[in-house]
Order: structure tokens, then C-alpha cells, then sequence
């Protein structure tokens, strides 16, 4: 008995299997072999899991001739003046650290310019240099004062 379970056995070992392939395809479509049908559902997928919401309302707004003069104006005086500071602290680029700055730094001269449609007024007061932009266009107009010592 124990010959023929054990026959038995061996032959259900020696039996011929038959197995198929593993074979994977990729579900997404922007990966080489991947299913081109499941676009739509991928994207509707990721748009349902987006929290982000655009907002189109508030659009690119070119800035106005007085917007970027005002810009461009504040960057050079605050330059200047930081340039001044840095001179006044640690002295002119000689690097002997004397202290031999002058002044705000500003390099304005008081009076009136004028740039296409832009009205520049400088002139000194008890409060510092105040610098005076008038678009003469529009009548839009923005003060710069500039604290003296």
C-alpha cells in the first residue's frame, strides 16, 4: 500500500503543468503600451482630486507709465540711499572704513522735469525732499518723501 500512494505521488509530480505568461500593461496612456481609451477617465479622475481652483478674474494688468516710474524711482532712492549708509558706515570703496559718506545719497536735485506725460516736481521741505510724479494724462499723481537727516 504504501508502494502504490507513494507511485501515486511521484506521478502526480511528474504530471505535465501548463502555465501562461505574466504579462503587465501599463493603465496609464502617457506611458509607452498604455491603454489609450483610459485618457478621458484618467483626467476627469485627477480633475476630481484637485483642490486647486484657478481664479480667472484677476488677469495680467500691465502697470501704467506712473506705476513703473513710481517702482523704478523708489528702487534707485532706496539704493542710493542704502548706498549712502554703507558709505557713511564702512567709508567709500577705498575700504579704510573712515566714514567718509555724505549726505542721503539721494543725488536729486530740487526743480522741475518732465518724461513724455510724466510731471517730476523735487523740492526740499521740513519733512525732507519730497519728489512729486503727475501723469498728466490721466491726472494720476504719487508723492515720494524722502526724510533728510
Amino acid at each position: 500500500m504504501k508502494n502504490l500512494a507513494s507511485l501515486l505521488c511521484v506521478l502526480g509530480f511528474c504530471a505535465v503543468s501548463t502555465a501562461q505568461d505574466l504579462a503587465y500593461k501599463p493603465i496609464n496612456p502617457a506611458f509607452s503600451g498604455g491603454e489609450t481609451f483610459n485618457y478621458q477617465w484618467m483626467l476627469s479622475s485627477a480633475q476630481a482630486q484637485n483642490d486647486y481652483k484657478e481664479d480667472t478674474t484677476n488677469g495680467y494688468k500691465q502697470q501704467t507709465d506712473l506705476e513703473r516710474f513710481k517702482s523704478t524711482l523708489n528702487n534707485q532712492l532706496l539704493n542710493r540711499i542704502s548706498n549712502s549708509l554703507f558709505d557713511n558706515q564702512f567709508g567709500t570703496s577705498t575700504g579704510t572704513g573712515t566714514g567718509t559718506g555724505t549726505g542721503t545719497g539721494t543725488g536729486l536735485t530740487p526743480g522741475n522735469y518732465v518724461f513724455g506725460t510724466l510731471s517730476v516736481d523735487i523740492y526740499n521741505s521740513n519733512l525732507g525732499m519730497v519728489v512729486n510724479i503727475l501723469d498728466i494724462e490721466t491726472g494720476e499723481q504719487t508723492q515720494v518723501i524722502i526724510p533728510g537727516k
